[in-house]
């Protein structure tokens, strides 16, 4: 929602001081430059990329236009799922609590949560780290290595679709710049013409570059920078995710482990204590 409306201001800023100046907004429709820049942008993005890479940049603009998922209310969701598994493990023993890790879409806990039931590699992070727990003969050090390698390697595949978007924003003013010398070009072979039709094409010329200057900075820039800031939210849940597990090898008490993750979560989405146990003990998370 901030980044449709960071958007409006952005063009409605821009538009509404050009038009302040009695400027013709006819002026900056030019498709041919549009075709130039964007094109040869998207161009760049095709060869420095693969197709996952691709995918996952798709993604990851629709995800900057749909909000965070990591609210308060979906931590309070994984407290009370982590409460819950534990509690089961704890009554029912580990055997029964290797089938759910086994089959998570199968299990009658992990279906109450879609929404980390919908994140795979959350579900394979927290499943594979438990499976290595209810093995037994792990050391609680190697399964936090193990994590940890898990989680450099997940941050390394995830920085990838930031910095494809933030490499495409910063060509955008070089392809103006040569949409502009395209410009020129035209505008050189047309001297001797009219006075106004020579005005015109250096005027298209122009607007070249600065559309390529107002695309990377007023629109592609800042949501390569969001994607980012989203991706370290990410980061920051499998933190969370590390921590209960961690809490879990150790074998503390589910509502301890509970405790221990929830000190993980970033301040700013962190659900107080009383509103944890409340979750966890009584009602469903608020939403």
């Amino acid at each position: 929602m901030f980044a449709i409306i960071g958007i409006l201001a952005v063009f409605g800023a821009i538009v509404g001081g050009y038009l302040m100046e009695h400027g013709n907004l006819m002026v900056l429709v030019q498709p041919a430059e549009l075709l130039i820049i964007f094109g040869a942008a998207l161009g760049t993005v095709l060869i420095a990329n693969p197709l996952p890479v691709l995918i996952a940049i798709a993604k990851g603009i629709g995800g900057v236009f749909g909000g965070s998922r990591f609210s308060k209310g979906f931590y309070l969701d994984q407290l009370k799922m982590i409460y819950e598994l534990y509690n089961y493990a704890r009554k029912s023993g580990t055997a029964k609590l290797e089938e759910d890790i086994d089959k998570p879409d199968k299990s009658q806990i992990f279906s109450k949560y879609p929404k980390f039931l919908k994140d795979h590699h959350a579900v394979a992070f927290l499943c594979d780290t438990l499976r290595m727990a209810v093995t037994g003969g792990v050391d609680v050090m190697e399964i936090d290595s193990m994590m940890e390698i898990d989680l450099e390697v997940h941050h390394s595949e995830s920085a990838q679709p930031v910095a494809g978007l933030t490499t495409m924003a910063d060509a955008l003013p070089g392809l103006g710049i040569v949409a502009a010398v395209l410009g020129v070009c035209i505008t050189m072979g047309s001297l001797g013409g009219p006075k106004e039709e020579i005005g015109h094409k250096v005027a298209s010329a122009l607007v070249g570059t600065f559309l390529g200057i107002l695309m990377c900075y007023g629109l592609f820039g800042p949501i390569s920078s969001a994607m980012g800031k989203e991706q370290e939210a990410e980061g920051r849940y499998y933190g969370f995710l590390r921590m209960a597990s961690l809490a879990f090898v150790k074998g503390v008490s589910p509502m301890m482990a509970v405790e221990l993750a929830r000190r993980s979560i970033p301040h700013g989405v962190r659900p107080s204590f009383q509103e944890t146990e409340a979750t966890c003990r009584g009602g469903g998370a608020k939403k």
